[in-house]
């Protein structure tokens, strides 16, 4: 957390609006779950990024210089002004269009989806007075979720998990909320994906109190969201990790092991999401800023919980995903004692049988001393021979199956 003094700047100043008590609405978590699915059965390749995605600005640029990347989609602008009695929602075009809408009686939610175009994202930092590092972390993605508090203003940036618009798997989303007095702006990345599809249908239906609320209690339901989303990944993780369990077991292949490897890597993923989030909401519970109401502190605190849940599941599936590659070890090592006991069984039954075959390949010449080989004149010497033999396998084969040494050789079967 850090405190800055921003820079003057008109903002629309209005009073608390509305809020529901009630949880907010989970986002999708069948598309969540399926997405989640994906990541962990595609192949090692497909769509491989960076063990560690990051952004960083050139050595010796100046601050509030956006670094706006070559695949940011065009911002679109989403408002809605809601008070206990009104509402509107629209599509703007300019931020200055809510100038007129900063009444006492209302809170004004800009939504900015897209973070491409720059002549709108600097229009919002002139309307709503930011400061310039605002705007340059809001636009510098991925950022570590963190919290700044300024004058009159409070900066958030936090990561959302989401089904990836292109392709499979979960990917994230930064999220970032300017809070003011009476009003919030909010900066998403993927225009065409409302994260926030929920608590808008809870302000258009008016139920709850969430109409009656201000702008933080609306930060907060927002908030809630993003750190709900991380629930239903974890669902499918966790369900994915025993369909693994049993697999070890029963039979390890190659592919289990990438399986586990992807595993581990989603999870240390969702890890670094959600672990700084909770600095994040621990500095807006405990921070004495005027902007947040002890009514919404409290809810902050059940978001925090939430957070502590989250964490607590994923070290709990990191550590069953390690205990997996244990797991997986030790079966193939199991795997090759069984097939070397099988290759020592059947060495220790030919032995005796290679040895009688070599004394008898020797060709002595029996005319030369009656010593020599006098079976090999044997009418019956050859299938007395074999028979011997016969009768030596076979009595080897009973010792090695009365010790149990053919007991787990179904085991190695493929």
């Amino acid at each position: 957390m850090s405190r800055r003094t921003p820079n003057p700047g008109g903002y629309p100043s209005s009073s608390p609006g509305q809020a529901n008590q009630a949880r907010v609405e989970r986002v999708d978590a069948e598309a969540l779950k399926a997405a989640a699915f994906n990541t962990l059965n595609a192949s090692p390749r497909e769509g491989r990024k960076k063990l560690i995605d990051f952004n960083y600005s050139t050595p010796g640029t100046l601050p509030g210089t956006l670094n706006i990347p070559d695949d940011a989609l065009p911002t679109e602008l989403h408002l809605m002004d809601y008070g206990p009695d009104t509402l509107r929602t629209a599509t703007i075009d300019h931020p200055v269009e809510c100038e007129a809408l900063g009444k006492p009686e209302t809170v004004t939610w800009l939504d900015a989806r897209g973070l491409g175009s720059e002549d709108i994202l600097r229009q919002i930092s002139q309307t709503f007075g930011l400061h310039p590092l605002i705007l340059e972390d809001i636009v510098n993605v991925p950022h570590r979720p963190k919290i700044d508090f300024y004058d009159d203003k409070i900066l958030i940036i936090m990561q959302m998990v989401q089904p990836k618009r292109t392709g499979s798997g979960v990917g994230s989303e930064q999220v970032s909320f300017v809070m003011g007095n009476g009003f919030l702006v909010t900066f998403q990345e993927e225009p065409n994906w409302d994260s926030f599809n929920p608590v808008r249908d809870r302000i258009r239906r008016g139920t709850g109190t969430i109409r009656t609320q201000g702008a933080d209690y609306l930060a907060y339901a927002l908030m809630d969201t993003i750190v709900d989303s991380f629930f239903p990944v974890l669902e499918v993780i966790g369900e994915t990790l025993e369909d693994l369990e049993e697999e070890v077991v029963a039979n390890p292949t190659n592919a289990t092991i990438k399986k586990i490897h992807r595993m581990r890597r989603a999870l240390m993923k969702l890890r670094r999401y959600i672990w700084p989030q909770r600095s994040v909401i621990n500095g807006l519970i405990r921070d004495s800023d005027d902007l947040i109401s002890q009514e919404v502190r409290v809810y902050l605190q059940d978001v925090y919980d939430h957070i502590v849940q989250v964490v607590d599941i994923i070290e709990n599936y990191r550590e069953i995903a390690s205990s997996l590659m244990d797991v997986y070890l030790s079966s193939i090592n199991n795997r090759m004692n069984e097939v070397m006991k099988l290759l020592t069984v059947i060495s220790s039954i030919f032995i005796p049988l290679t040895f009688i075959a070599g004394v008898y390949g020797m060709n002595f010449d029996t005319e030369k001393s009656p010593l020599n080989m006098p079976e090999l004149g044997w009418y019956w010497g050859y299938i007395i021979c074999l028979s011997v033999m016969a009768v030596i396998a076979v009595l080897q084969i009973y010792f090695f199956w009365k010790r149990g040494w053919f007991d787990n050789f179904s085991t190695t079967r493929r």
